[in-house]
């Protein structure tokens, strides 16, 4: 790498790291996304409650509701990283100011970040509430959810800079990420079965190999769409 090669990396760098910052920041002074992600947690799992009456599911039952609430949790919050910058009227000044490759990693890493924190708050609410939600794999467990919160976080950014100048971006979102996502939410749901139910690490594998493999396809055809979906 020559020192144009360098310094150019360096800068965008510099770009998505500024970019990142920028959403922190706007997202601990609204608190838009942390809050809605919070209200429809705590309403989801309070109905599941309901719904079960006392009754124990199983770990296969866990699991998958483990993974609707974080995917419809996901759909109220992730959204905003686009649509927040088309409310505010600045998606004009990101597009002038930084390249596009920084724009997509700087939200997909805010993306990334806000997942992590989905999911780790899930999981507390989720051992609290659930006796029978008890992790007995933390090596399967822990794969799965930064595996599962990469593919979920760069599916998610890709989709909300399609619908961000929608009208009914509202609708389209969730409707366009269903079909996107079904794959790694099977893969997550069968890994997360796996960590229930304390399988030796060697048995999750064909899960993790689908999952990575979703990681990659997505993210790089993520950022070779990008340009186009983001200058149209």
């Amino acid at each position: 790498m020559n020192a144009v090669e360098a310094k150019l990396t360096m800068k965008t760098w510099k770009s998505i790291q500024a970019i990142i910052a920028k959403d922190v920041q706007s997202e601990l002074r609204t608190r838009y996304a942390l809050n809605a992600l919070l209200m429809f947690v705590l309403t989801a799992v309070s109905i599941i409650l309901f719904a079960l009456r006392g009754d124990q599911p199983s770990s296969t039952v866990l699991a998958g509701m483990f993974w609707v609430v974080v995917f419809f949790s996901a759909m109220s919050g992730l959204s905003r990283v686009f649509v927040s910058e088309e409310e505010r009227g600045t998606a004009m000044t990101l597009q002038l100011v930084a390249i596009p490759s920084s724009v997509y990693f700087g939200k997909l890493f805010f993306n990334i970040l806000l997942t992590l924190s989905l999911v780790l708050g899930v999981t507390v609410v989720y051992t609290v509430a659930f006796p029978g939600f008890t992790i007995q794999s933390l090596d399967i467990f822990l794969t799965t959810v930064a595996l599962g919160s990469v593919g979920l976080a760069s599916a998610a950014t890709i989709i909300a800079a399609i619908i961000a100048k929608a009208n009914t971006r509202g609708t389209l979102y969730p409707v366009l990420s269903f079909p996107i996502l079904i794959i790694l939410l099977m893969s997550v749901m069968s890994a997360t079965v796996k960590s229930l139910d304390g399988v030796p690490f060697e048995e999750a594998l064909v899960d993790f190999v689908v999952l990575i493999s979703y990681v990659m396809v997505i993210t790089a055809g993520s950022y070779l769409l990008f340009d186009y979906v983001w200058k149209d």
